[in-house]
């Protein structure tokens, strides 16, 4: 078909029935007009479709006139625009994906006011999720990343909601590999804190777990002293430790569907792996790194054995795993809470601080203030249904359901 003349933006709303775009096109088939772009959704049976076609030369006036009569049959209202040409191309593409409970108007108005304020234009938009929270996925064209996520995040962090900004197009597919810290992120608790409970000295590791956490003290240095408090302690209290450890709301569904998507998972920590290791096997994570606590005749000796895994041990495996996948560090994503994630977070692709520290709040890329872990699915772009449809299809194939949380 040659070049069109004239292209025709047709906009169709009303109430949403079975085959409505099936009749329309079948009303105008016989036009040999193009389908430059189309749209459609439906809010609570209210449908809306945005079509652009392209007409030949001299065809238009009775494709619109066809078009018309069948919106009028089928109780559609219809407004045209004509014009040259399709869309002009969108530059600078990027995804911006706001969440919130709730996720309020005013939260909305905020963030396309500074798209706007920084030269971009919203394209198009959809919602991700309703519960347990609310997500949007806004496509926005003309805006430079490196600039919109600063602004974004900071006026997110004075509106009470999250937002992230990722680029579009290929950099949000294929492939990934994503690596998360453990305590107060893959899981609710701090191991050493539930050790120390069984050696009564749970206070006095709580206040220097904080400090370290805040970045107040050196990891490494806090962890021996921390570590020195269980000494004497038998190895069989951290049986009792891992049958007291509770994920995170949303971890499993976050690890099962990222398996399922066939992306590579890793959990390094600055917790223990006698916990840690046990925990990713049942999950089903292939990559786990953290702390060996010393034994000596069945009691733990209060030291720690080997290197300690501080923030750089952290940063370093993520690199090692990403080498290990044949990923660059682009297509790397971390997850973390504290001073200790810092350089992984900064290292990876996208970095996402998780109900964190102020500090490291403002140095991620994004920070998730939800107490709901799955929730870094939709800046995968995932959708609830998707993710429930994931889960119903693991129970088909015999996998033992996780309920979605």
């Amino acid at each position: 078909m040659a070049d069109p003349v004239y292209s025709l933006a047709a906009t169709i709303t009303g109430d949403d029935a079975p085959g409505q775009l099936s009749r329309l096109m079948a009303a105008i088939a016989d036009f040999d007009a193009e389908i430059l772009d189309l749209e459609q959704t439906v809010v609570r049976s209210q449908l809306s479709i945005g079509m652009l076609l392209g007409v030949p030369a001299g065809g238009h006036d009775q494709l619109e006139d066809r078009l018309a009569g069948a919106c009028a049959r089928l109780g559609l209202s219809l407004a045209i625009t004509e014009g040259i040409g399709d869309n002009p191309p969108r530059h600078n593409r990027v995804i911006v994906t706001i969440l919130g409970r709730p996720l309020l108007t005013e939260h909305l108005a905020i963030t396309t006011r500074v798209i706007t304020e920084l030269g971009g234009n919203v394209d198009r938009s959809r919602r991700l999720s309703r519960t347990p929270l609310t997500s949007i996925e806004l496509w926005v064209s003309g805006a430079d990343v490196a600039a919109l996520r600063p602004a974004l995040a900071k006026t997110a962090a004075t509106s009470g909601f999250d937002v992230s900004v990722s680029p579009a197009g290929l950099a949000r597919q294929g492939r990934r590999l994503i690596v998360m810290d453990v305590d107060s992120t893959l899981i609710r608790d701090e191991v050493i804190e539930l050790i120390a409970a069984h050696a009564g000295c749970e206070a006095a590791v709580r206040e220097v777990t904080e400090r370290a956490m805040r970045g107040e003290l050196d990891f490494a240095e806090s962890l021996r002293e921390r570590v020195k408090l269980l000494a004497g302690l038998p190895v069989s209290v951290l049986d009792e430790v891992r049958a007291a450890v509770q994920l995170t709301p949303g971890a499993r569904t976050l690890v099962a569907t990222l398996r399922d998507l066939g992306l590579s998972i890793g959990v390094v920590s600055g917790g223990f792996i006698e916990v840690v290791g046990p925990l990713a096997a049942e999950l089903g994570i292939t990559y786990a790194h953290a702390n060996t606590l010393e034994v000596a005749d069945g009691l733990l000796t209060g030291r720690v054995a080997g290197p300690i895994v501080d923030r750089a041990a952290k940063a370093t495996k993520l690199r090692e795993w990403a080498r290990l996948e044949g990923l660059p560090l682009s297509r790397t994503i971390a997850i973390g809470d504290g001073a200790n994630d810092l350089d992984m977070l900064a290292d990876a692709g996208l970095g996402i601080a998780f109900n964190a520290k102020p500090t490291v709040r403002a140095s991620a890329d994004t920070a998730l203030n939800l107490p709901y872990l799955d929730a870094v699915l939709f800046l995968l772009g995932l959708s609830r249904e998707e993710v429930e449809d994931a889960a119903a299809a693991r129970a088909l194939d015999g996998e033992q359901p996780s309920k979605i949380d």
